[in-house]
């Protein structure tokens, strides 16, 4: 049903896509509740975190963004602000709610430095897409062989810890998790008999 690979000059070819619904920066507790208010009533949503990228040999990743979003709502929470809450970790958590990323392992280990939490109900979709015979397993081109367009990296190493986000910041940061949500909607889709 998909392709195995796709080459970079293919991808580049596809129309560009975007989230196109709600983004909400949680930068406050009283977002934070809000936001965790309508996550415990998912039932899968798509996950990702930004670091502020370091250029310097040996420094430490340090996670200051997280997203998560549906379909029409993406929520990106500034840890760097707000901190790595209890709630959060209380998502993290839950394995009614399944959370759906791209190369989970590293973003775990960082978030658990900042706080222990046992993750469950996380599905990383280098792993789950290879179930249906995907072997390139980078976010841009899974997107591409599952969705068939591509989403646009240009802000992936942008400064994620600046006070304000710009508009395409915000886009860029919805986008990535919204993408991870609609792989794995269209993946299920095609196990359904």
């Amino acid at each position: 049903m998909f392709i195995e690979n796709i080459k970079n000059e293919d991808v580049n070819l596809l129309e560009c896509r975007s989230f196109k619904g709600e983004i909400i920066v949680v930068d406050t507790l009283e977002k934070l509740d809000d936001a965790v208010k309508y996550l415990q009533n998912q039932s899968y949503v798509g996950f990702d975190a930004e670091a502020r990228p370091r250029f310097t040999k040996g420094s430490k990743r340090h996670i200051s963004l997280l997203q998560f979003a549906t379909n029409d709502k993406a929520f990106l929470v500034r840890i760097d602000i707000i901190g790595l809450q209890k709630p959060i970790i209380n998502i993290f958590e839950n394995t009614k709610i399944t959370k759906v990323g791209s190369g989970l392992t590293d973003d775990m280990r960082t978030l658990k430095k900042l706080r222990r939490f046992n993750p469950a109900g996380f599905i990383d979709l280098q792993q789950y897409s290879s179930e249906f015979g995907i072997k390139d397993n980078s976010l841009k081109k899974i997107t591409a062989i599952v969705l068939g367009f591509r989403i646009s990296k240009s802000q992936r190493l942008s400064n994620w810890e600046k006070d304000e986000y710009t508009s395409a910041q915000k886009l860029y940061a919805a986008t990535d998790a919204w993408a991870c949500f609609k792989i794995y909607q269209k993946l299920n889709q095609t196990k359904q008999p």
